[in-house]
């Protein structure tokens, strides 16, 4: 494991929620909100109002940036980031999970949460000086974003079935070729 697991857990999810904003909206209403989140098995209040929904579009963009930021930029975001919703990191046990930080209290608004919870996870990605594990999916035309978490440093693609399409293209590509 490269990171604690709730960093983890919370880059997973904050490269998930990036990409959900696309030409077809991933989370078109409170419903959709909802599914995502206990998908993740995301704790604390939920209004599952349409107000909720576009504070967390709101939130998308300003973390989609921090995949194309430099340090300098990642640092300031994420100080913008904790700062406006007032983290106050401490350690806590619920559910399964062993303890690990939150910043905030369950009841705060959830794009506040999600907001410091990817905050704090990336706060981890520049202390350990690993930035270059924060991707774009390579495959043509996809722009979805991805967490490079295996040992070798070589994953490529989103979890959008890019490496997929990417194998078999190389496939169809490769018989093609002997065929001739």
């Amino acid at each position: 494991m490269l990171f604690a697991h709730d960093t983890e857990v919370a880059l997973a999810t904050a490269a998930s929620l990036v990409n959900t904003a696309g030409e077809e909206e991933g989370l078109p209403e409170p419903a959709t909100l909802d599914a995502f989140l206990t998908e993740r098995s995301w704790t604390g209040r939920r209004e599952g109002t349409r107000a909720e929904l576009e504070s967390i579009w709101a939130l998308r963009p300003r973390l989609r940036r921090l995949w194309y930021a430099d340090e300098d930029e990642v640092v300031a975001t994420v100080n913008a980031l904790l700062r406006e919703n007032h983290a106050l990191p401490q350690p806590v046990r619920h559910d399964e999970w062993p303890y690990h930080l939150h910043a905030t209290p369950p009841d705060a608004p959830l794009a506040a949460r999600m907001a410091v919870e990817a905050a704090m996870a990336f706060v981890d990605v520049v202390r350990t000086g690993e930035l270059g594990r924060l991707r774009v999916c390579e495959y043509p035309d996809c722009d979805n974003v991805l967490v490079d978490l295996s040992k070798n440093r070589s994953r490529r693609f989103c979890e959008a079935g890019c490496g997929n399409r990417a194998a078999v293209n190389a496939y169809r590509a490769r018989r093609a070729a002997a065929d001739r």
